[in-house]
């Protein structure tokens, strides 16, 4: 409570549990399958189509979408406004949530933030 931060990430922090320690408890609880984003390829065309808020300051990237599903990466799945917000980017779509790592995440953002660099630089 005096630094507002999650439990988990203190308990990582002060190294009482390890990242994948948490990670497979909050996918057991929570019903979510983990992933590695590592080496997922993530479509530049999909991630278009949804904010630039949505993917940096909430914290949730799509990562694939087919027929009926967009399947979005996040890190916390106690946060309700991300979940609200993914659902309402994602229309008509069924909202999908799976797990990854901070880590992976934090890379996954940089890719994204390069994309947009570059994007800009081209003045698209």
């Amino acid at each position: 409570k005096k630094n507002n931060e999650f439990l988990g990430k203190i308990l990582i922090r002060n190294g009482y549990i390890k990242e994948e320690e948490l990670l497979e408890a909050l996918a057991e609880q929570f019903s979510l399958k983990k992933i590695s984003l590592k080496y997922k390829y993530i479509d530049n065309n999909l991630l278009r189509d949804f904010s630039q808020t949505l993917i940096l300051d909430y914290r949730c990237l799509p990562i694939e979408r087919d027929k009926d599903i967009v399947t979005f990466a996040i890190t916390n799945p106690l946060d309700a406004w991300m979940i609200k917000k993914a659902e309402e980017e994602a229309g008509r779509f069924k909202a999908c949530f799976v797990l990854v790592s901070e880590s992976d995440m934090e890379e996954a953002l940089l890719r994204y933030r390069q994309y947009l660099k570059q994007n800009i630089l081209k003045g698209i």
